[in-house]
């Protein structure tokens, strides 16, 4: 698959090695959240609604988690698709979100 972007500094982003799920790592902070992007391991600050309609209900949402730097990355590729449905706060997740 290619992209149209520069992948980030920390490496190229593969989507099928995100599982939008939340991982956690040691080091990634209090929250134990971590960037989705392949190979950051940072500390999630932002969590990206999304859901494509083909495969999804339109209720359904699947969860991003993207540090500042994969931030406009993460939601660039997201929104290039028609995914994105919003960013939110990690903090403000709750199990409906997937």
């Amino acid at each position: 698959m290619s992209f149209p972007f520069p992948p980030p500094s920390s490496g190229a982003f593969d989507p099928s090695a995100s599982s939008g799920t939340f991982a956690s790592a040691g080091s990634a902070g209090p929250e134990g959240l971590v960037c989705s992007a392949k190979g950051c391991r940072a500390q999630a600050r932002h969590a990206l609604l999304w859901n494509n309609p083909k495969l999804h209900d339109a209720d359904r949402r699947k969860v991003w988690l993207a540090c500042e730097e994969h931030l406009t990355y993460l939601s660039d590729f997201l929104s290039l698709r028609g995914f994105l449905k919003d960013v939110i706060p990690p903090e403000e997740l709750t199990d409906a979100h997937g």
